[in-house]
């Protein structure tokens, strides 16, 4: 078990909404030692998390869960009343993108807010950490101190990334802190560093601001990220079109210390529950402030990494000589992304469900993600094992970089296929290496290869 000796025994935190974030963030709450309820409406949820089993895979944090339930300072509750005991409550609610729009979603956020406010004490501090257009955090705390004056609000953005979220929250590379000025904010901030403290007195770098400013950080990084991503696959097109090969260029942009090598890594492009539907309602909410055209580089982010699943299945078609009825091909990883079983805008799915529909005989594998394909996509063939997959294959699709796909020995493969047919969606093989044991290897942006 995890644990802080020096935070304070006594302060005890809500978490409200206990999806994603807010199973890993109550989890590594009472690892730095405090006192956590978790809230949510959802009572299956809620029942899962009471039984240490999170709603996504994560690793370490069911470890988490199970330590911090059998030390009773952490349960979970479907009663908002609970929150009353609390001194600080994080606002860990979703914010998807509107139902037919581009726009954020903040109805379940603004529910969670309606639900806290008749349990909020003087001295409260009400601590938003979803991902809200900017000036969403000005109007809540309108209306928390409506209802509470003597209470406070203040906006601490996570940056977690999947599969590293329990370590981004106990170790993270930088804090943010979104608060009012004067008195108020500064005894907000020394609150959360009392939060923080491990991470404080280990020298992570703390930024207390404005409201505004902590929330365009998290859009602003996110929006940077998928520029740089789609950036990288723009120049895979273009290496495809001369013979140029894109995970050299990249190699040799990243050597770069103003680039980096980070975010560069061609194939597939993003996907997941944070950076399609963050760019979009960052670019709807310019919009909004009449600050669009500034932006409006982010539909062409957003064409591009939508683009990479069109070229790949272009790929296939073609490794399957224009006629992919009844041809077997093996999708290798459903997740959006590895060490994760979130299939949430999953590049791979969509490769996979475009292939079937055109009548290829597709079957899915991955390590961690089938229970959620099967729930969602009951019409998509799956097989529990990697040689059940790929056993009788025609054409093998590696779509999500999980470890165990990376690593395959393309000799022994060759024996189990029906053709030594790969196209590397992730730019993640040794294309030399697989080609000297008999494979057609094929990838986006690896003409020259």
């Amino acid at each position: 078990m995890i644990n802080f000796d020096g935070a304070d025994d006594d302060l005890v935190l809500s978490v409200i909404g206990c999806g994603y974030l807010g199973a890993v963030h109550a989890a590594s709450m009472v690892a730095l030692g405090h006192t956590v309820v978790g809230i949510d409406v959802d009572r299956a949820k809620i029942t899962g998390l009471g039984r240490a089993r999170p709603p996504l895979y994560e690793p370490r944090l069911a470890e988490l869960l199970s330590d911090g339930l059998g030390s009773g300072r952490l349960r979970f509750t479907t009663d908002p009343a609970a929150a009353h005991g609390a001194t600080v409550h994080f606002l860990c609610v979703g914010t998807p993108q509107q139902p037919g729009g581009a726009a954020a979603d903040l109805r379940h956020l603004d529910a969670a807010v309606t639900a806290l406010l008749p349990y909020l004490k003087p001295g409260d501090l009400v601590v938003g950490k979803s991902t809200v257009p900017v000036g969403t955090a000005a109007r809540l705390r309108a209306r928390i101190r409506s209802v509470e004056p003597a209470a406070e609000l203040a906006w601490n953005p996570e940056f977690l990334r999947e599969g590293h979220a329990v370590a981004d929250t106990l170790a993270p590379d930088r804090i943010v802190y979104g608060v009012p000025g004067g008195p108020a904010g500064i005894a907000a901030a020394d609150l959360l560093n009392r939060i923080y403290a491990k991470a404080v007195a280990d020298g992570t770098p703390v930024i207390s601001t404005d409201y505004a400013t902590a929330e365009l950080t998290k859009a602003a990084a996110n929006a940077f990220l998928a520029t740089k991503i789609s950036f990288i696959n723009a120049m895979a097109d273009l290496c495809d079109a001369t013979g140029g090969d894109v995970v050299r260029l990249a190699d040799a942009l990243g050597h770069d210390r103003r680039i980096g090598r980070q975010f560069l890594g061609a194939g597939l492009g993003f996907g997941g529950g944070c950076l399609p539907k963050d760019i979009r309602a960052f670019l709807a909410r310019a919009e909004e402030l009449g600050a669009g055209a500034s932006l409006a580089f982010l539909r062409e982010v957003d064409a591009i990494n939508l683009h990479r699943r069109a070229r790949l299945v272009e790929l296939a078609l073609a490794a399957c000589g224009g006629a992919p009825a009844g041809k077997r091909i093996a999708v290798l990883g459903a997740a959006f992304k590895p060490g994760s079983d979130d299939i949430r805008d999953s590049p791979a799915l969509e490769v996979a469900e475009r292939l079937a529909s055109v009548g290829a005989d597709v079957v899915i594998t991955d390590p961690r993600a089938l229970d959620r394909v099967v729930e969602t996509r009951p019409h998509l063939a799956v097989a529990c094992t990697l040689d059940e997959a790929i056993g009788g294959a025609e054409l093998i699709l590696l779509l999500t970089e999980w470890p165990e796909y990376v690593e395959l020995d393309p000799v022994a493969l060759r024996e189990v296929v029906d053709r030594a047919v790969i196209i590397d969606g992730r730019n993640a093989l040794d294309p030399a290496r697989w080609r000297a044991a008999g494979w057609s290897y094929r990838a986006l942006g690896r003409g020259g290869s």
